[in-house]
């Protein structure tokens, strides 16, 4: 199932707050992806998961 909310992450060691939200919404059968995307290491990945996250 496509993923209908995107878990962000700038850090991976952002993880022990994200996971809360992940577990939300596994909770309440909404498919998700979580990634780890930095502006500041990973500008080009964050600015091309920007524009395709609507499609």
């Amino acid at each position: 199932m496509k993923p209908l909310v995107g878990v962000i992450m700038g850090s991976s060691s952002d993880w022990e707050t994200m996971r809360h939200a992940a577990e939300a919404l596994a909770e309440l059968g909404i498919p998700f992806e979580k990634e780890v995307v930095s502006a500041h290491r990973t500008p080009d990945k964050l600015f091309r998961y920007a524009s395709e996250a609507r499609s």
